[in-house]
């Protein structure tokens, strides 16, 4: 099952178990939809029944079943809050930085490697590619991304000359 990365438990809130949620996304009010939510840490994956939700200025706050008490939320420190994939709202335009990386990057036929990461510079983001010749950053520019096959995972481009 893929699992998308939405938040990090900051500390309990409380005594009753309700555990403090910094939100990794633009609109934490997606979070009151949610039915439960995967608790990750390395290898432990653990799925919880969302109990009540509420959303504080830019931090949300979950009660889950199983953990009812501030010595059971306290061994949920700094753990990644994780949904199903297909919980993810669908954008109207553009993809999530989740759908880019891995994906194949081509120029023409030739493979330059595989998105790892997507690098937020302010003026525009920038894909960093790792192939058989090293890194490259490849610009997020109209000029540069000529196609984005999210279901396919290969994205195209045409790399800006001295790149």
């Amino acid at each position: 099952m893929d699992k998308v990365l939405i938040g990090e438990v900051l500390r309990p809130q409380g005594v009753s178990g309700e555990l403090k949620i910094y939100p990794l996304t633009t609109d934490p009010e997606r979070f009151l939809k949610l039915q439960g939510v995967f608790l990750q840490h390395g290898k432990i994956d653990q799925y919880f029944k969302i109990i009540t939700v509420r959303v504080q200025m830019d931090l949300v706050f979950l009660t889950v079943e199983g953990i009812d008490s501030i010595t059971q939320a306290e061994k949920y420190r700094g753990w990644e809050v994780r949904i199903d994939r297909s919980e993810v709202p669908p954008l109207t335009d553009g993809w999530y930085y989740f759908e880019l990386e891995g994906m194949q990057v081509y120029e023409g036929d030739k493979l330059l490697g595989v998105l790892s990461q997507v690098l937020e510079t302010g003026a525009n983001d920038v894909y960093l590619v790792k192939g058989p010749k090293g890194e490259i950053c490849v610009p997020a520019l109209k000029t540069v991304i000529q196609r984005v096959d999210v279901l396919g995972r290969r994205m195209d481009v045409i790399l800006p000359p001295g790149l």
